[in-house]
């Protein structure tokens, strides 16, 4: 069996790729060669996602401010990326958790799905969680406000 050569450029490209991109996790397959690079569990996305192209133009949204109360920020769990949340772990399950229920620090609140990839947002600190400010299966953007913590 020849010794396995390791593409030190390659790997260092795609983790850059999942610091850029706020993913937890990324893969890349070349006929039978994997290579998988999986980010820290605690780690922030070191910027935001590069915006998309710009596509055609729509009509102006209503701010989103009416809709959600202010928030104060160091009381939120804000999006660390782009992508579809999940306040289950599966369709029809009990979501991870619920108005009033007591967190500790690393527990999953949700999962936000990027790119075929289910990323758990986890609890920046042990609290009690006052509200959610999501629905399931919504999309969220980039440092959007999810679940505040008290």
């Amino acid at each position: 069996m020849p010794p396995l050569e390791i593409d030190e450029a390659l790997i260092r490209r795609l983790a850059s790729l999942l610091e850029e991109t706020g993913l937890g996790e990324i893969e890349y397959a070349d006929g039978d060669r994997r290579i998988r690079v999986t980010g820290r569990a605690a780690a922030a996305p070191a910027a935001a996602a590069a915006p998309s192209p710009a596509a055609a133009p729509q009509k102006e949204a209503p701010p989103v401010a009416a809709e959600i109360p202010e928030v104060a920020t160091e009381d939120a769990v804000v999006a660390p990326m782009v992508g579809t949340v999940y306040v289950s772990p599966e369709p029809g399950a009990l979501p991870f958790v619920q108005p009033g229920d007591t967190v500790a620090a690393g527990d999953t609140l949700l999962l936000i799905e990027a790119m075929k990839t289910f990323n758990p947002i986890r609890a920046p600190r042990a609290g009690r969680v006052a509200r959610i400010l999501v629905s399931d299966a919504a999309p969220v953007e980039f440092g959007e406000a999810l679940i505040v913590l008290e």
